[in-house]
């Protein structure tokens, strides 16, 4: 039984979708803070974060099913879904908010 890395199917991609997830963020910050390449204003954003709410969101329900029918307890499956929680609070209380 491995404590840190998920051993079942269904945890490995829990913590795949929200590792990608994570990238394709980090990514799109450096895009538009760092370099300038892109806006937030532009249409691309308006196609990535419903794809990346929706990745977020399957990966918490997949990380659940893995704790709670294949007895997954890996660390990495309840960093997966913290993760997910916190994204989705984020977005919940960001468009509550939000001031266009």
């Amino acid at each position: 039984m491995n404590i840190v890395m998920a051993e079942t199917r269904s945890g490995k991609w829990s913590v795949w979708l929200n590792a990608c997830f994570l990238i394709v963020i980090a990514i799109a910050v450096i895009l538009v803070n760092v370099l300038g390449v892109l806006s937030y204003d532009n249409h691309w954003w308006d196609i990535t974060v419903p794809i990346l709410a929706l990745t977020t969101i399957v990966a918490l329900i997949i990380g659940i099913r893995a704790v709670i029918k294949n007895s997954e307890h890996a660390a990495s499956i309840y960093i997966s879904m913290s993760i997910s929680i916190l994204a989705i609070l984020f977005m919940l209380l960001h468009s509550l908010f939000i001031s266009d």
